[in-house]
């Protein structure tokens, strides 16, 4: 008897390892939202990582944690460091193509709660007197990474941060220049 217990959890183990084996290692998510605003004024605070503690979902989880920057003020080289909490644990940004008013690319090197890599692109699409910002990532999964995500829907919760920090841009860029309500 548990001789077939013992094979019936093998056979259980090899059947999940296989589905996990077999799901796709690279990932890509991708988010847009229309700004009302020219690609310039968005394209500053996309190129300028300094400006990204105003609009960006990561840093609202945890405002205590420590951030250094690198290298120049913004475009190509410009690198961000933090070091936070287990919601945003320890990482570092860093620009590694800025094209004036079009895109933006970067590269995310985290180091915890587990080491990986990632890239996000911000492409400026000019739509009349608006700008249509798509906000995409991409990486690559481990056996591991790929059963988290199986379990835990990655693609949708990553997606689900990308569209609020889209948000918090959007208000951030439309509520420049607007003069504040008296009281």
């Amino acid at each position: 008897m548990l001789k077939k217990i013992l094979l019936g959890v093998l056979a259980i183990i090899a059947v999940l390892a296989a589905i996990i084996a077999v799901q796709p290692s690279e990932f890509r998510v991708e988010r847009t939202t229309v700004v009302a605003a020219p690609p310039s004024t968005l394209f500053a605070h996309v190129n300028d990582l300094h400006k990204w503690q105003a609009w960006s979902p990561w840093a609202k989880l945890d405002p205590a944690a420590k951030v250094s920057f690198e290298g120049p003020e913004a475009g190509v080289g410009a690198v961000f460091n933090w070091s936070g909490n287990e919601q945003v644990g320890e990482g570092r940004m860093t620009v590694v193509e800025s094209i004036p008013d079009d895109r933006v690319k970067t590269e995310v090197a985290m180091v915890k709660p587990f080491e990986g890599k990632s890239a996000s692109e911000f492409d400026l699409t000019p739509a009349g007197d608006q700008t249509a910002i798509t906000w995409a990532m991409t990486g690559h999964h481990g056996f591991v990474g790929k059963a988290l995500c199986l379990i835990m829907d990655g693609k949708g919760m990553l997606g689900a941060e990308m569209e609020k920090g889209l948000a918090q841009l959007k208000q951030v860029v439309e509520g420049e220049g607007k003069a504040p309500n008296p009281s």
